[in-house]
């Protein structure tokens, strides 16, 4: 991080761009005070709001609006913040903006303000990442997760788990250091249980974890067939509402059509594609060619058959994709049309891969479908206790439980118990990585970047 940042002090316009009632400039560091005072002609009491002035360097009234004032280590930051609360309008905040930077402060960079609090202790990283999820979430679940990760619940059951891989240590190295103990403390029964316990708890927290990550990123789902066997009329059965042109000419959708929904909490990103089939078309062709592209990308693939025809899945399957198949996502079958073909709707039984049968014009099977496709993702449903997570926290626990097991195998085959205070050191230290414990500048860096400036 750079040094300066302990010196300098930054400031933004903390709101979104465009217009609005009301329009925040942020300011942070040890000049905010000054910088304030100097705006509206008076420094405000501390956590008081204060209307003013806002003024210009040569004394013209920019706007007038509250002035907010927080001493630190009192403050988001842990350093003096200043707020000044004016009208949302572009100009009128850009003018404002300037102004407090002639008076000494910079701009600041995007997330520098959180960046700020976690470098002074007053959030942890987990903490920090949930502010940003927070804005950025899609569904109500989302923000209700972010929000108690916010408020600490995932960074808990993280402090919970380095406490016992502390202790955990202690007792190891213990043992290791004071071999002329009478009492064989790596052989002790207690040792193993803590272990185990140790990871059943560790698993609990990365479902929690995964649940968590499936809420804030959802599953990219990619609609895939022949030409008129129905992508479109599962698409838009599925969103509930008529988003993608449905016509009995085969070939109708020529291009990628998204359209973004949530199956109980969980973001559903459906991704409707052109028909897969050789075609003399150009248009087509290209339909085709970004088709395969977004098959590539997608968490879950749905083949959507027409039940009425005389084609099976397999046939299909080899057609549309011969030897890709190996490189394909983890796909289901929808068989399309169950209304004409007399196929019962829901799961069909005996099929080699999972089907469902639908009739996308009657709603029939429809919930079987949603339900398939939550669980196809391990999808828990939403609950009180949930959290927000991301992909890198699902990494650095499973390297945890990796170093763990690794410990337990050398434990219990080898009594190596100077192995076992290594490995407990690796998985104390992939875990840190969720928290900042320990995390590397640069992490730090592409973290904070990605937020939006103001925050």
């Amino acid at each position: 991080m750079d040094a300066a940042a302990d010196t300098e002090t930054i400031a933004a316009v903390a709101t979104a761009p465009g217009h609005g009632g009301i329009g925040v400039v942020r300011i942070s560091g040890p000049g905010a005070g000054r910088i304030l005072a100097a705006v509206c002609g008076v420094l405000p009491p501390p956590r008081h709001a204060t209307l003013a002035d806002f003024r210009e360097h040569d004394g013209a009234v920019l706007d007038r609006g509250i002035a907010l004032y927080f001493p630190g280590p009192h403050s988001f930051t842990g350093e003096d913040v200043a707020e000044l609360q004016g009208h949302g309008g572009p100009v009128v905040l850009d003018l404002l903006l300037q102004s407090v930077l002639r008076h000494g402060a910079r701009l600041a960079r995007p997330g520098e303000f959180s960046e700020r609090a976690f470098l002074n202790g007053k959030i942890d990283l987990a903490q920090a990442e949930a502010i940003a999820d927070l804005i950025e979430s899609t569904t109500t679940h989302a923000a209700r997760n972010a929000m108690r990760s916010l408020q600490g619940a995932f960074s808990a059951r993280i402090h919970e788990l380095l406490q016992e891989l502390v202790s955990l240590r202690i007792f190891v190295e213990a043992s290791i250091d004071f071999p002329e103990e009478e009492v064989d403390f790596l052989a002790d029964t207690q040792l193993a249980t803590r272990l185990q316990t140790l990871l059943q708890r560790l698993t609990a927290v990365r479902e929690s974890a995964r649940n968590g990550v499936l809420v804030r990123d959802g599953m990219t789902l990619v609609l895939t067939g022949k030409p008129n066997a129905g992508k479109s009329s599962v698409m838009n059965a599925l969103a509930g509402r008529d988003t993608a042109i449905v016509t009995a000419v085969p070939g109708t959708t020529r291009d990628v059509l998204r359209e973004e929904i949530e199956l109980d909490g969980l973001p559903l990103h459906i991704i409707d594609t052109a028909g897969l089939h050789d075609s003399p078309d150009v248009v087509e062709q290209e339909g085709i060619r970004r088709a395969r592209q977004e098959i590539e990308r997608a968490d879950h693939l749905l083949l959507v058959i027409d039940s009425t025809g005389e084609q099976d899945a397999a046939h299909i399957l080899q057609q549309s994709f011969g030897a890709l198949r190996e490189r394909l996502p983890p796909m289901s079958i929808v068989m399309n049309k169950c209304d004409l073909s007399g196929l019962p709707p829901g799961p069909v039984p005996d099929a080699p891969m999972p089907t469902i049968a639908v009739s996308a014009l009657t709603g029939a099977g429809m919930p079987a479908l949603r339900d398939h496709l939550k669980h196809a993702v391990g999808y828990q449903g939403s609950s009180g206790g949930d959290f927000s997570a991301r992909r890198r926290h699902l990494d650095a626990l499973d390297r945890t439980e990796t170093a763990l097991r690794a410990g337990v195998r050398q434990l219990g085959e080898y009594a190596a118990g100077e192995l076992l205070a290594e490995h407990l050191r690796l998985a104390q230290h992939s875990l840190g990585e969720i928290t900042g414990e320990f995390s590397a500048d640069d992490l730090l860096g592409r973290i904070f970047a990605s937020f939006c400036i103001g925050k």
